[in-house]
């Protein structure tokens, strides 16, 4: 269903793009595919897109943080990533970069 709704974004070429979770129930292979294809598709156009793939939205010109409801932060990728706030957190972790701490280091930490 999500690649056919995909498809249909391709095939209409709204000014206007909706995008809720839309590669989430895709594996990594078939989302890199996609993504290429969704970010040549999105210049131009406006695009209102929920993700909590972050590497789907990472190349729009704006992107807003909310927390439990609230606007936390807002900007592009680049600039929330050096923010060191909750964007710069959740790249990390969805990104390769968070390691979880050790046994150790918990109870050295407790």
């Amino acid at each position: 269903r999500q690649r056919i709704a995909i498809a249909r974004i391709f095939l209409k070429d709204a000014p206007i793009l909706v995008l809720d979770e839309a590669t989430s129930a895709l594996d990594s292979e078939v989302e890199a595919a996609i993504q290429e294809n969704l970010f040549a598709l999105m210049r131009g156009k406006t695009v209102i897109a929920i993700a909590h793939r972050l590497s789907t939205i990472s190349q729009l010109d704006r992107l807003v943080v909310l927390d439990r409801g609230a606007i936390v932060e807002m900007g592009p990728h680049k600039d929330l990533v050096e923010a060191g706030g909750l964007y710069a957190d959740l790249w990390s972790r969805q990104s390769g970069g968070f390691i979880a701490p050790t046994f150790a280091e918990q109870t050295a930490a407790e």
